[in-house]
C-alpha cells in the first residue's frame, strides 16, 4: 500500500531542496508556499518560520547521526573497526538523507538562538563521540599518537563532503564510498 506525503513533510522536502540549491537565506515563505503549492499563509499551519524548519531539518539529521553512531558503536570491540564502523554510518546518514545533509552542513549557523547554541553542543558531543573511539585507540596502540582533535577534524572533513560525491557524475555506491573512505582514513592511523 503506497503512503501519501503530508502537506508538512512536503513542505519539509521543498525547503530542504531549495535550501540546497540556492541557500536558506535567499529562499522566502512565499517562494516555499509557492513551490509546495499552497497558499502563504498555509505554510504557518504547518511552520510558524523558515527558521523553524531549518530547526527541524538541522536537528532530526543530528538525530539520524547520533542513532546510526550509537547502533555501529555497539557492533564492534576494537577501536579500529569501531571507527570504521562509525564512519560508514556516519556516510549511510549523509547518502539516505542527501538534501537533508547538506543543508545540515551548509546551513546550520542560520539557526536562531536558543537553537544554534544547542545545535553547536550537539556537534561538539558528536566529535566527542568520535574522539572518545580514536583516543582510547591511541592508548592501546590500535593507532598513533596523534592528537585526537586533528584527527577527528581530517575524518569530518572527508566525511562531510561525501555528498559531493553522490551528485558527480562518477556512480559510486555507497558502500563504495564508506570502504574506500574509512580504508583511507584509517590507514594514517595505523601505529
Amino acid at each position: 500500500m503506497a503512503t501519501t506525503q503530508t502537506t508538512k513533510e512536503k513542505v519539509k522536502q521543498t525547503a530542504q531542496k531549495l535550501f540546497r540549491e540556492r541557500g536558506y537565506a535567499a529562499v522566502g515563505m512565499r517562494e516555499l508556499a509557492k513551490e509546495v503549492g499552497i497558499q502563504a499563509p498555509s505554510l504557518y499551519n504547518h511552520y510558524k518560520s523558515k527558521d523553524d524548519l531549518l530547526r527541524e531539518i538541522c536537528f532530526d539529521m543530528a538525530q539520524y547521526f547520533f542513532v546510526a553512531f550509537d547502533k555501529a558503536v555497539t557492533t564492534e570491540e576494537k577501536s579500529p573497526r569501531k571507527l570504521k564502523a562509525v564512519i560508514k554510518a556516519h556516510i549511510s546518514v549523509i547518502a539516505t538523507n542527501l538534501e537533508a545533509s547538506e543543508v545540515f552542513f551548509n546551513e546550520w549557523m542560520f539557526l536562531e538562538q536558543p537553537h544554534l547554541g544547542k545545535f553547536k553542543k550537539l556537534r561538539f558531543e558528536y566529535e566527542m563521540k568520535f574522539r572518545e573511539i580514536i583516543d582510547k585507540g591511541i592508548k592501546k596502540g590500535d593507532f598513533k599518537k596523534m592528537n585526537s582533535k586533528l584527527i577527528a577534524f581530517a575524518i569530518f572533513s572527508a566525511l562531510n563532503a561525501t555528498y559531493e560525491l553522490y551528485r558527480s557524475n562518477e556512480k559510486l555506491s555507497q558502500e563504495e564510498i564508506a570502504e574506500d573512505i574509512s580504508d583511507l582514513l584509517l590507514k594514517g592511523l595505523k601505529s
